[in-house]
């Protein structure tokens, strides 16, 4: 879920075209579209306020903008939001949005910034250029999404300058992927006139603000306390020529309460206040990866690494059993190699990252060391007549379930045998004459498969006897050398 975003204020209208160039699946898309735009926004008289009207033959208002004031009521009334069909009468939508967007009968509010966000296919049956310019010319910032092949001069001239931040180019099923963006030029906007915040993390964020004073008129105090603690209130003062200021040292997923007091020698400014929640503190480590596995060792690695870990402790024993050793790595790096340990074990391996502050995070996970001497040895082949080989090879060490021999063709299909332990052998057949083949084979252990043998294996043409090499190795019969 998306952050919520409560310090903004802004009456922002779409215009949605409802008609009949626009397919049904168009319209539901675009919906979904307006509805994730809107939803980390909070809703209410003195935060965001939004409204629909619909490009149809007549122009028509869904809903005005103080209707719905909560997450909930206005994606049902997204959701309920019918297509008008009809012609795609833009220019006079637009001449409507002009009435509405400074009405109190449709809710709308004075002095606060005006935002239209118009989704099109591109397509109008009547001039929009007088009605767009009397909109920009009394203040509204005009945003086109434009889903469909419409002309760029004529939509890059309706939007607000400049076109590369107010104008979008994309197909319907992509527009997921310009909303953040869209989103943050929106709050640019209505964001302009407020105190708010940006850049938080688990620990920090900054302050922004109008500019209301100067160096030579006032100074401005800054007040902030974590909501449930009050009491715990800190005051900075900064001069009137700043507009926004860091605040750090901050506790994880606290939201603060913050006020702007402008002190000022003229005019008399009432304090602004917002409210910033800082982010979760970031935990390492998230993930724990075991990797590169031998009979007496394995590599454990781990991610993020943070500035705010001065190191990281490895514990691992086998399993079951309660006996533990212990490793410590410097905050810097993700990872290590664990050695000394006993083959064909299970062990449970936890990393615990200890952080600058004192705490400790850890996770966990479960690693297999591999069977003493778990590969096979001395792959050989033997010819058994018309593309028909013999595979062999001597044992695996340790307690082998089974062997696994897989043959790449060159021509035709691969194939995979499973044998039993006692067998060391198995025949190949259908391998074309003259094509050279992977045969490799895996002994099956417990806990994973041991390591594989792998050979190229040419069937060659020629005088029986001499019709297989292995790395240039002699098969059955004694060819002379270089066949």
């Amino acid at each position: 879920p998306q952050p919520s975003i409560s310090n903004s204020e802004g009456d922002l209208l779409f215009l949605l075209d409802s008609s009949g160039s626009v397919s049904y699946y168009e319209f539901s898309r675009v919906k979904e579209f307006m509805w994730d735009l809107v939803q980390p926004f909070s809703f209410g008289p003195k935060d965001v306020q939004t409204s629909i009207i619909h490009i149809s033959t007549t122009p028509t208002m869904e809903f005005p903008f103080d209707r719905y004031l909560s997450s909930g009521t206005l994606q049902q009334a997204i959701r309920d939001t019918r297509q008008l069909m009809g012609d795609t009468n833009t220019g006079k939508a637009l001449s409507y949005a002009k009435e509405k967007f400074f009405s109190a009968e449709a809710g709308a509010r004075p002095d606060v910034p005006k935002v239209l966000v118009w989704v099109t296919d591109g397509f109008s049956t009547d001039d929009i250029s007088e009605p767009m310019q009397l909109l920009k010319d009394m203040g509204v910032t005009v945003f086109i999404v434009s889903t469909g092949r419409g002309n760029y001069l004529e939509l890059s001239a309706a939007a607000s300058q400049p076109p590369e931040k107010h104008l979008h180019f994309v197909d319907v099923d992509d527009l997921p992927i310009i909303t953040k963006e869209l989103r943050d030029a929106i709050l640019d906007v209505i964001q302009a006139n407020r105190l708010h915040a940006v850049d938080i993390t688990s620990s920090s964020f900054r302050l922004m603000w109008p500019k209301l004073l100067s160096q030579e008129t006032g100074y401005y105090t800054l007040e902030y306390a974590p909501i449930d603690d009050l009491a715990r209130k800190r005051t900075k003062q900064v001069s009137g020529a700043h507009t926004s200021l860091m605040l750090s040292n901050l506790a994880p997923e606290t939201t603060y309460e913050v006020a702007l007091i402008p002190e000022s020698n003229v005019h008399y400014f009432s304090p602004q206040t917002t409210r910033v929640t800082t982010l979760a503190e970031e935990i390492s480590p998230a993930q724990v990866l075991i990797s590169e596995s031998g009979p007496h060792s394995f590599h454990v690695s781990w991610a993020p690494t943070l500035d705010s870990v001065i190191g990281y402790q490895i514990l691992y024993g086998p399993l079951p059993g309660n006996s533990a050793k212990l490793l410590e790595v410097d905050g810097k790096h993700n990872g290590t190699l664990v050695e000394n340990l006993a083959p064909n074990t299970t062990y449970l391996v936890t990393v615990t990252a200890i952080y600058k502050s004192g705490k400790e995070k850890s996770l966990s996970a479960k690693a297999c060391t591999q069977e003493e001497g778990s590969k096979v040895r001395h792959l050989r082949f033997e010819d058994m007549g018309p593309n028909t080989l013999k595979a062999s090879w001597d044992s695996a060490d340790g307690k082998v379930l089974g062997y696994r021999v897989r043959c790449r063709r060159q021509t035709g299909p691969s194939s995979v045998i499973s044998v039993s332990p006692q067998i060391h052998s198995v025949l190949l057949t259908d391998l074309a004459s003259g094509t050279t083949n992977k045969v490799c084979v895996k002994p099956m252990y417990k806990n994973q498969p041991g390591k594989g043998l792998c050979r190229m294996v040419r069937v060659q043409p020629g005088e029986p006897g001499c019709r297989a090499e292995s790395w240039g190795t002699l098969a059955k019969g004694g060819c002379p050398e270089g066949h």
